[in-house]
């Protein structure tokens, strides 16, 4: 007789049982080479101002008794800092299914550009999703890697890389930088350490000069040009480019290129100074 209640019991409860509810989760996600393209295979680098085509797709996701679908979802990129490179990205999925469509997978895409002033190191997209009828969530992080352009920071007004070139293009400085007549100079430098203003804004000028062996100066650009606006992701270095074309009979010499630079949020100022020849 026991032993009939427990069979019986044990009937009972497989007759009540609940199905397991069905967990949402994310598959396919990653970065494509084109949207809906190939994978960007493994140990790929990015660049600054490099379109990423990212995607994902969901399954696990439960129907309401009208064969209806309804999944939210948000997605965020972040630098190396934790600072978000482009706004949250937020939507809803929310659809009905046929009887042939329940092996559907909603797919999600996301154009994330990485800021053209970006830094190298590991950068990550974060996506979340909640089954709105199943009621429940999921989260998936992938990461990537970009080599920018090296500036070292500033906690104050400061001007790296000052360098000599041949041309507008040379990514290479030249390691003698030596010019005679009729050459046109040219050189690059960065500004950092300036302060921001309300939406990330940036104010910052700056002059150029050229000082002649003699100590005397032969060339001046006070305002030689303004940098000024915001954006989302805030610009961590203002780039500098001049130019200048030797003129026949400037007397052979070490002469000496002033870069003065302004920051206009911040009122502060620096300098930096850059020695080259003439042949």
């Amino acid at each position: 007789m026991r032993r009939f209640i427990v069979c019986w019991l044990l009937l009972l409860a497989a007759a009540t049982a609940r199905p397991a509810a069905k967990q949402i989760v994310f598959v396919q996600a990653g970065i494509h080479l084109t949207e809906d393209g190939e994978r960007v295979p493994q140990g790929v680098t990015h660049v600054p101002g490099e379109t990423l085509f990212y995607s994902f797709q969901l399954e696990g996701y439960q129907a309401s008794p009208e064969d209806k679908v309804r999944i939210s979802y948000q997605v965020d990129a972040f630098d190396p800092n934790g600072v978000r490179i482009v706004e949250t990205h937020t939507g809803q999925i929310d659809a009905g299914i046929l009887p042939e469509d329940k092996d559907w997978k909603p797919k999600v895409r996301r154009t994330i550009v990485i800021p053209p002033f970006a830094g190298s190191g590991r950068y990550r997209i974060a996506a979340s999703a909640k089954d709105e009828i199943g009621g429940t969530a999921a989260a998936n992080e992938i990461f990537f890697d970009v080599q920018g352009h090296q500036v070292q920071p500033s906690e104050t007004l400061a001007i790296r890389n000052l360098r000599f070139a041949r041309s507008e293009d040379d990514r290479e400085a030249l390691k003698v930088a030596a010019y005679r007549a009729g050459d046109v100079l040219w050189s690059k430098f960065d500004i950092t350490g300036y302060k921001f203003g309300p939406g990330n804004r940036v104010e910052v000028e700056y002059g150029v000069a050229i000082v002649a062996p003699s100590g005397k100066t032969v060339f001046s650009q006070p305002q030689a040009a303004v940098e000024e606006g915001g954006s989302f992701y805030p610009k961590r270095y203002v780039p500098g480019i001049m130019n200048l074309t030797v003129q026949p009979g400037t007397p052979a010499g070490e002469y000496t290129l002033v870069i003065s630079a302004r920051d206009r949020i911040g009122n502060q100022t620096g300098e930096a100074r850059g020695a080259f020849r003439i042949e």
